[in-house]
This record gives C-alpha cells, structure tokens and sequence, in this order.
C-alpha cells in the first residue's frame, strides 16, 4: 500500500514538472493606415485558444479576428491558454492616422464671378477627387496632385457655406458672401420728351430688395408709375442700393442718363452741349475741355467721331448721332508702344500711348494723295510758326504735322497732316525728337 501511494505522488510530480506556457505569436496586417482601417489580427504558436485585447476598449476571440479601428496608436494583445490552463501573451501595435481635408475659398465675390477653391489633403491621395458642397448640395470637385494639394474653380451663383469632403473625411465650413448684381437698362442720353421708364431688377432676386433714389439736375424727384421725367434737357442720376438677406452683400449702383435737345450744331450752349462733350471725353476726343459750349473744338471732336465710325462728315449732332456715341468705344490703335498714327483714309491721327489711343485729333492730309505712307520719326521741330506751319513735328523731308488754321473734313493739305491750331502747341511738346510717326492709308 504504502508503495502504491509513493509512486502516484512521482508520477504527478513528473506532470507538474514538464508543464509550460504556449509558444504564440502576434501580427496584423496591415499594421498601419488611415482611419477607418481595417485590420486583421492573427495568432499563431502552440495548440491554444486565444483571446483578444483589441486595444481600443474592445475585444474579441480567435486564432484571427478582424477589426476597424478609428485613428490613433493601439496595442493589440493575444492571450493563448492551453489545455493544461497554462497561458501566454504577445502583443502587436497598429498605427491609425486621421485624413484630414481643408479647404480656403474666398470670402466675398461678385455674382457670377469666378472664385478660387483649394486645399490639402492629408496624407495625400494622388489623383483622387475632392469634392465640394454648398450645405448638402455637391457642387464640383478637384484632383489631388502628389503633394497633396488640389484647386479648382467655382462660379459663385449663391453664399455659403462650403466645405470640401474625401470619403469621411470633411473640412471646416467656409462661409463665402456674394455681391448681387443690379440691373438698370437706361440709355446714356435720350432726347428731350422721349419716354423713359426705369425698371430696376436685382440678380439674383432672392439677394434682397432694392430701393431707388432719382435726381434730376441734383433736385430730388419722385417717380411716376416707374417713369423718368424728360420735358426739358438736363441730367438724370438714378441711384440704387439694395438691402441684403443672409449671405448677401449689398450693392450699389447709380446710372446717369443726359436728357437732350435732339440737334446741336456750333454756337449751340447748355446741358445738351455739356453732355455731348463729356461723352466725346470719355470716348478720347481731343477737346479743349467740356464746358458747355458748342464751338470750334466740339465741332472738330463731332467730325472726328464721325470720321473714325464711317459717318457722313457734318460736325452736327442729329438724333442718330446721339445714339452711336452711346454705344460706340475707344477707338483701337494699330499697334503697341507709344507713337502718332496718321490714319490717311479716315483722316484722324490717334495719339497713341502704350498701345492705347489717349486722343483722337481731327486732321486734313494731302489733297493728292501725296502724304508718304510708312514709319518715320521726328527729325525736326520748331517752336511756333515756321513760314505757314504753326509748331510743326517734321518726319519726312518737308512732310509735317502741324497746326493750320483751315483743317477741312477732307484731304486738302499740299501734302503735310494739319491738326487744328489749339491742339498743336500740345502736341508738340509732348513728343519729342525719335517720336514715331506711322502713317498708313
């Protein structure tokens, strides 16, 4: 008996001996990316079972589990127990990192105009698509280059606010306000007692509302069902301001309408005459200055608009004229930098600064056709009058530009370019020796 009971106690013995932990190892893949990632956990070793401290407050059991973590840096840790209830541990990090987008949008625009959106993102995804919204409202979207940076362009119709977005991920708001547009279809003159109605809209309408405020020769007047008072001649300034709802800016704007006497010729004076010359000013018509008075200068301003838009040669103002100085423009020069350009076939010469015409001169050329086409310089100048030439800019020979007292609608010259006497002075002394004259038919 006794030795029956010394050999289960050896043999026990033997058993305690020879028990140990599992062998287990630990891996994911893949250990590290971007949030959401999932990852895959596995365990490997002896025959165990295996349970999971996933890190992120959860768990879960199995030699391999599966697992979506958010961002941040997580240790993962296997726990294997064998049959005889002995256990072991190994553990594996996995690195999440947030992808983050952001977004720069300007902060006010025109309506309609176009305005730049950009931003980054990160890490980046080259070639992948950012999109934008307006609230809830997709708008576009713009490719991701390689360092993580995208751009595109957006034509502002409504405010903001905007955001960009990459899968779950999702800028800040960028609040974009917009600048409506006011309407106000008005002619820049209209003759004495023609109807004038005004009606003012603002785009988009849903921009606000608008108030109107109408002058006429800087006397407040009120508005008759929308229409303009024109019984005698003098100047309309319509101005207009909206108010703005949310998201909006508000805009301003003032249109001045000249009511005129329909015809003018020389000796004529008043408003009508003022008009007339300021607009023939904003046009780049040589004048000695707009001061209501229809004299020598208008007259030849009038010839040259005339002259420059294939008009018949009057120096008058008809109704009709009226209306191609309200749509016409700057005329163009022929070519860039600063020089005077002798036009033979319209008669005119564009004093040219820049590549841009600053005056229009009314000129006569040679009778015969004999003013010398090509690119000449100044080469000569004399200060007053030289035998009949009065301040003359010598550019060929005895070729010239310069002042003469009769200065006809039409070629008359021996073979010189006359400019009126008033303007000649002028002339001369701003161009100097060099100064290229281009003179072509």
């Amino acid at each position: 008996m006794r030795g029956g009971i010394v050999l289960f106690a050896g043999l026990a013995f033997a058993a305690t001996a020879n028990a140990a932990p599992p062998a287990v190892t630990a891996a994911a893949g893949p250990a590290g990316g971007v949030a959401p990632l999932r990852v895959t956990l596995s365990a490997s070793g002896d025959d165990a079972s295996y349970a999971w401290d996933l890190g992120d407050g959860t768990a879960a059991a199995g030699a391999v589990v599966s697992h979506v973590y958010g961002a941040g840096r997580f240790t993962a840790t296997v726990t294997a127990t064998n049959a005889s209830g002995e256990t072991a541990r190994a553990q594996v990090t996995v690195r999440v990192v947030r992808r983050t987008v952001t977004l720069e949008a300007p902060r006010r625009l025109e309506h309609g105009a176009a305005g730049v959106f950009a931003g980054s993102l990160r890490p980046a995804v080259a070639g992948g698509r950012v999109q934008i919204y307006r609230g809830g409202t997709y708008v576009t979207s713009a490719r991701v280059r390689r360092n993580g940076r995208f751009r595109t362009t957006v034509r502002l119709r409504s405010p903001g606010p905007y955001h960009a977005r990459y899968g779950p991920a999702r800028s800040g708001e960028r609040m974009v306000l917009v600048r409506p547009r006011i309407e106000a279809a008005l002619a820049a003159t209209v003759p004495v007692g023609a109807p004038l109605a005004l009606r003012p809209r603002l785009v988009p309408a849903a921009a606000g509302s608008l108030t109107v405020r109408v002058l006429f020769d800087s006397r407040l007047v009120r508005l008759r069902a929308g229409r303009l008072p024109t019984a005698r001649a003098g100047t309309l300034r319509v101005e207009l301001r909206s108010t703005p709802r949310r998201g909006y800016l508000a805009s301003r704007r003032v249109v001045v309408v000249h009511v005129v006497v329909p015809t003018l010729s020389l000796g004529a004076r008043g408003p009508s005459v003022l008009a007339l010359e300021r607009r023939l000013a904003e046009l780049h018509y040589a004048l000695r200055g707009a001061d209501g008075v229809f004299g020598f200068d208008t007259y030849e301003a009038v010839l040259a608009f005339q002259k420059v838009n294939g008009l018949p040669r009057t120096g008058h103002v008809e109704p009709w004229l009226w209306r191609r100085l309200a749509r016409a423009g700057t005329p163009r020069a022929a070519r860039g930098g600063d020089y005077l350009e002798v036009d033979r076939t319209r008669q005119v010469l564009f004093e040219v600064r820049g590549g841009r015409v600053a005056r229009v001169i009314h000129v006569s050329t040679g009778a015969t056709g004999n003013t010398p086409l090509g690119t000449w310089s100044v080469y000569r100048k004399v200060g007053g009058w030289d035998w009949v030439l009065w301040y003359p800019l010598y550019f060929k020979g005895g070729f010239a530009i310069h002042g003469y007292p009769s200065v006809p609608a039409y070629p008359a010259s021996h073979g010189c370019v006359r400019i009126p006497m008033w303007i000649a002075s002028s002339l001369f002394a701003a161009h100097g020796y060099g100064t290229t004259v281009f003179v072509h038919a």
